[in-house]
């Protein structure tokens, strides 16, 4: 049985922290995951800025409240589970993703979870398990799913390789000159079309 697993943020949803840097004004907070392949990293430097400017996860839930899937996002994902299952496996957090869940129809999402304050102070983290989504996978396989994924970041590019197919969706130029032997799409229809050709 084969299952298609998606990364959430510039697939199906605009980057959660790029919008939060463009409401703030921070444009410091626009590095992702696509920029820093150490997630470690790139959290300590986010919940830093954070404390810095005294904002926490009531001022991202704002934001995320106003997010809106990507053009076509929907639709395909709609098509796609007609075909086969589906998991998005995302390093956000389930603090964050609630309300792109609903706009997406309610996917299965397998995230990560924050550690937040009273008063609302982002102090950490928890991953749901190291190297999530190429461990999940993993998972996947010896539970017998022959697995298809696709992503757009360095921390995609394990789950990537490691099934029967994957694909790169709207990656940065440098990931996809560093990886020419995947295939990389920009548009859900020929993305769409290039799974079913993995299906049938």
């Amino acid at each position: 049985m084969d299952i298609v697993c998606l990364d959430l943020e510039g697939v199906l949803v605009p980057e959660i922290w790029i919008a939060f840097a463009e409401a703030t004004g921070i444009p410091e907070l626009k590095r992702t995951t696509r920029d820093e392949p150490d997630y470690d990293r790139l959290m300590a430097y986010r919940l830093n800025i954070l404390k810095e400017h005294h904002l926490g996860l009531k001022e991202i839930q704002k934001t995320i409240a106003g997010i809106e899937p990507l053009p076509g996002a929907r639709a395909f994902l709609d098509e796609l589970r007609t075909l086969t299952q589906v998991l998005i496996l995302s390093d956000t957090f389930t603090e964050f993703a609630k309300p792109l869940m609903e706009k997406l129809g309610w996917p299965t999402l397998f995230c990560n979870s924050l550690e937040v304050a009273p008063d609302g102070e982002i102090t950490g983290y928890r991953m749901r398990i190291e190297n999530s989504k190429l461990t999940t996978v993993k998972a996947l396989q010896s539970a017998g799913f022959e697995t298809i994924a696709a992503g757009d970041s360095f921390n995609d590019l394990g789950m990537i390789r490691a099934g029967k197919a994957g694909f790169l969706f709207r990656s940065t130029e440098q990931i996809k000159k560093d990886n020419p032997d995947l295939l990389a799409f920009e548009e859900y229809d020929e993305f769409l079309a290039a799974i079913k050709n993995v299906l049938d």
